[in-house]
């Protein structure tokens, strides 16, 4: 399992083309939380889909610690499923004729029964969807879905976390207090997590490392607080607005 502390992380040097759009960004993640910040149609989802192995890039690498995950050159291409990759998109796609329990457990079924059961309570805790476990998918809400996918993402027990806009359904005191909940989780579990998002306050409150994303390219790539001190700046101004009488 990579250690962000050890410099090892998440290295990647992509070409991809999407009809007219065009990706090309090489970056080295070491950061606990990474987020991937842009307006929309700056490349964010492409990026993470093609870390995640859903889609297979022009040229390019993608290692995670020691592993290899795709090497157009030698024809490497792990498969989702095989890459320790948990990912939550922001349209959660959950089994429609399972629980959210049973989602939750689809993908640990090499465990025991106890421990299995065990894992599922867990990460329905976690994501604070310990009440939602009976039901299915369409008597939930888009927030309460968004929850499940988290803890179906988290029970296998990833090397890797990657958001795509993962809590936009739920309002933003509930979002601040998932997440919070969940950096503790992967600081204490020691995983990676990467986020996509276009809400600089998102990326400002986690303090995290910034990959600035502009048509495709890399942008900037620093601490929130430097990369986005522009937005930071605008964010203020519309605080400070919206509180005039």
């Amino acid at each position: 399992m990579p250690d962000s502390a050890s410099g090892l992380g998440l290295h990647f040097t992509l070409d991809a083309h999407r009809g007219s759009f065009h990706l090309q960004v090489e970056c080295r993640f070491t950061a606990a939380w990474t987020v991937i910040f842009g307006p929309s149609g700056s490349g964010k989802s492409t990026l993470l889909r093609l870390l995640a192995g859903l889609d297979e890039p022009t040229q390019g690498r993608v290692t995670l610690g020691a592993q290899i995950l795709t090497d157009t050159r030698h024809s490497i291409h792990v498969k989702p499923g095989e890459r320790h990759t948990g990912m939550v998109s922001q349209h959660p796609a959950l089994f429609p004729h399972l629980s959210a329990a049973q989602n939750v457990a689809y993908g640990i079924r090499t465990l025991d029964h106890a421990a299995r059961a065990r894992r599922v309570e867990e990460m329905l805790e976690l994501a604070g969807a310990t009440e939602l476990a009976a039901l299915r998918p369409a008597d939930l809400s888009g927030g309460q879905a968004q929850r499940v996918a988290l803890a179906r993402a988290l029970a296998p027990r990833p090397c890797l976390l990657l958001l795509d806009e993962p809590f936009s359904a739920l309002d933003g005191t509930a979002s601040d207090a998932l997440i919070e909940r969940l950096q503790v989780w992967l600081h204490a579990n020691r995983l990676q997590s990467i986020m996509a998002t276009h809400d600089a306050s998102d990326a400002l409150a986690l303090g995290a490392e910034v990959l600035l994303l502009h048509e495709g390219r890399q942008a900037a790539m620093g601490p929130a607080a430097e990369v986005l001190a522009g937005e930071r700046e605008r964010l203020l101004e519309r605080l400070q607005g919206e509180g005039r009488p």
